[in-house]
């Protein structure tokens, strides 16, 4: 584990909390700066899946009053018992397309190209859902409807592709059912939780045998690196959203996209 290797770690680090909470694909970024840097980590692309961690404990660690009093409600409060199943059945859809796909996923889509495409094409899908965005209808997690809760991670799939954005997924997916900015983006919060954690479980049990020692002290670099970008993003998107709606996303995903496909060009 070299200097530059710890540096390349911790500005990898910094872009996964940047960008795991806004709609721009913290994979994708992750795919492109990485490559760009000809960053040499753990293999098969366990680094870019592990240090999502941080940002996973940066959620919990700012939404942690709201979480103790879930847990603290469920034996009898109907809203902290539907909190936590719409939550989990968001988390559904992706758990079980993700274990069937995972080998594709990792050996066919995990290109530069996919990501700068599927950057562009968010962008659009932004533009798209925010022109035409009807009242909203739900305005709480915890009344969330179950049959939404299962829409919202049918979209969250379509994720698996790199560059589609999870956070992006699940945002423009509950926009498009009715779900208020703010609701949506706490929703997409809340939803990474499993997702996520589920996602690093599965991907360091597979590579378990393939992990060096120097590979956890690079995890360690990005995770405590995202850690921190992450927080400063969880509480500061929700008033950015409010404010600004999601269409700067939308510049920004197709501006990076297509620099980025004229830099793989040359």
């Amino acid at each position: 584990m070299t200097l530059q290797t710890m540096l390349e770690a911790l500005l990898l680090g910094i872009v996964e909390g940047l960008t795991e909470f806004i709609p721009v694909s913290s994979t994708g970024h992750l795919i492109l700066i990485g490559g760009l840097l000809g960053f040499e980590g753990p293999p098969g692309h366990v680094f870019e899946v592990a240090i999502q961690l941080g940002a996973i404990l940066a959620v919990c660690i700012v939404y942690l009053s709201r979480l103790k009093a879930v847990a603290a409600g469920l034996p009898r409060d109907p809203e902290a018992r539907r909190f936590v199943g719409v939550v989990l059945l968001g988390f559904l859809p992706a758990a079980v397309v993700g274990v069937f796909a995972h080998g594709f996923i990792k050996t066919v889509l995990f290109s530069p190209y996919v990501v700068c495409t599927t950057l562009i094409l968010g962008g659009l899908a932004i533009f798209l859902v925010e022109r035409n965005l009807g009242p909203s209808r739900h305005h709480a997690v915890e009344r969330f409807p179950y049959s939404l809760a299962l829409m919202v991670g049918v979209f969250q799939c379509f994720a698996m592709i790199p560059g589609v954005s999870r956070s992006g997924a699940t945002i423009l997916g509950a926009l498009v059912l009715g779900v208020d900015r703010k609701t949506a983006a706490e929703y997409s919060f809340f939803l990474a939780i499993p997702t996520m954690l589920g996602a690093v479980v599965y991907d360091l049990w597979k590579s378990r045998d393939l992990l060096v020692v120097d590979d956890f002290g690079l995890i360690a670099i990005g995770f405590l690196a995202a850690f921190f970008s992450a927080m400063l993003v969880v509480r500061s998107v929700l008033g950015f959203v409010g404010r600004y709606g999601f269409t700067p996303f939308g510049w920004y995903r197709i501006a990076d996209g297509l620099v980025m496909l004229a830099i793989l060009s040359l």
